[in-house]
């Protein structure tokens, strides 16, 4: 039986009322279970999205993740991966044995030459472990003994949409979901007031080189609607029409959602369109938001201290600070995963002055929010990831002088930072060769790094999978991945 021919069938005056004089006692009694449900929601075994029958596979070491990622591609060189040996070869070509033939961008392809720069940015030993980090990060040098910095991890995307996709799906093939998505479904949510997966877009320099971002980046693909990410945002309402309009109290409200999800339910029945309850799922999640959402967003009992370790954006909404602190408190209410993208770290050319202006917006509340985390005794089981979609080139895009340079595309290696949730603080992990052009020991495609993200949430990559066209789809693919041990704590 096709059930949407069979639904179109029953479309008759007679034939509706008929089927609802049948059902009725059904509804009545499933609404009658549903306000019994709701009664007891606050305790643990009545969640509203709980994790998936045998899940996690082990003991997980991360409860929850925060994913930062800095969309653009931040500059390994300038940042994390000091090669002060590059002043040497300073406006020198890149040698062919370094290149080896390897493809570039249709940005610099037509360049007659290929000059080294080397980064103008002081790098000093900083933390017991001894981590020689650039000048422009004096706040994450505060924070170098937690978190394990990865120099070798690699991609096969050279540009920016593709290789987001890939960072954020494991494939370059749009219409997969996102890792928060994955997670979302997989080990649903400890809170019944917000959402198990958020996601914050916030504001970024003036000037910056922005890149579009695109919904893929954390929608459920294949995956149940309910699962994608719930952008909050920076401007007006957090979330779109959740208040009630002039006129409207909770319980009109109540009864308006209550008339509507026995409709809905009816509608499943015929229909068994599993997007139907998603849409009563979310309709459900809206009214209890319209309570949870204020509360979440009012940092008036944030102490002093909190406040100023952030620093003065902390309260301006929408901004990257105000976005990590609210990271903070989502992961405290219950949320799974939140992730913060944050525009304009692609610099082709004046790297110097806008790579500064995009460390100065984000890099403070960074570190604040992994001594915010560490302070509350929430760093342990939260797991923190910082990084973008790829790394940039040791030679310089256009005009090279001692003051300014640009960098073009590099997917070959680049460096990102975990911390917390069951990972070892204080180390380094990987290397590149002279010129930050290959990675020379230990490297990380981006699959490593997500089946270590899974693993440390207590998921086994390999036995996770969700049937779709005939395969058992996988966040890190069909090919042979592994987790990082030596990241592990």
């Amino acid at each position: 039986m096709d059930p949407f021919l069979e639904y179109h069938r029953q479309q008759t005056r007679r034939q509706f009322f008929g089927q609802t004089g049948l059902r009725m006692g059904g509804v009545a009694l499933a609404s009658m279970l549903g306000e019994r449900f709701a009664n007891g929601a606050s305790s643990s075994s009545s969640l509203v999205q709980p994790s998936l029958t045998g899940l996690p596979h082990f003991a997980p070491k991360a409860k929850r993740l925060i994913y930062l990622h800095m969309n653009g591609a931040p500059s390994q060189l300038d940042l994390w991966d000091h090669k002060p040996q590059l002043h040497q070869h300073y406006d020198k070509d890149l040698p062919d044995s370094i290149r080896n033939g390897q493809r570039i961008t249709t940005m610099t392809s037509g360049q007659a030459r290929f000059p080294v720069a080397p980064s103008m940015f002081k790098f000093t030993p900083h933390g017991q472990c001894g981590r020689y980090v650039s000048e422009l990060l004096p706040h994450t040098a505060k924070i170098v003994d937690e978190i394990a910095v990865i120099k070798s991890v690699s991609t096969t995307a050279i540009n920016h949409d593709p290789a987001c996709t890939f960072v954020m799906t494991g494939s370059e093939v749009p219409g997969k979901p996102s890792i928060g998505s994955w997670l979302s479904y997989g080990l649903g949510s400890e809170s019944n007031d917000l959402p198990s997966f958020v996601v914050f877009t916030p504001t970024f320099p003036a000037a910056s080189q922005a890149q579009a971002l695109f919904t893929r980046m954390w929608s459920s693909g294949f995956l149940p609607t309910k699962y994608s990410g719930v952008a909050l945002r920076g401007q007006g309402d957090p979330v779109l029409y959740v208040k009630n309009p002039p006129g409207v109290d909770s319980s009109d409200r109540r009864t308006m959602l209550d008339a509507l999800n026995k409709l809905n339910t009816i509608n499943h029945s015929r229909i068994g369109d599993p997007e139907i309850q998603t849409r009563i799922a979310q309709y459900e999640m809206a009214f209890r938001m319209q309570t949870s959402v204020p509360e979440l967003t009012d940092l008036s009992k944030e102490s002093k201290a909190t406040l100023e370790m952030y620093g003065p954006d902390v309260s301006r909404s929408g901004s990257f600070t105000h976005s990590a602190i609210m990271a903070r408190r989502l992961i405290e209410r219950g949320t799974r995963v939140v992730q913060i993208l944050h525009r304009g770290w692609d610099q082709h050319n004046n790297l110097p002055k806008l790579l500064r202006g995009q460390v100065e917006d984000s890099e403070r509340a960074c570190a604040a929010l992994i001594m915010d985390l560490k302070q509350r005794g929430l760093l342990q089981d939260t797991l923190v990831v910082w990084g973008g979609e790829f790394g940039r080139t040791v030679y310089s895009q256009g005009t090279l002088t001692k003051e300014n340079y640009g960098r073009d595309h590099h997917p070959r290696c680049f460096t990102m930072w975990m911390a917390g949730g069951g990972i070892k603080g204080g180390i380094e992990y990987g290397e590149t060769d002279d010129f930050s052009y290959n990675v020379a020991k230990d490297p990380v495609h981006i699959n490593d790094l997500n089946a270590t993200i899974l693993h440390l949430m207590g998921i086994d990559h390999r036995k996770f999978s969700f049937k779709f066209q005939g395969l058992d789809q996988r966040l890190t693919g069909v090919e042979h991945h592994e987790p990082v041990k030596a990241l592990l704590a």
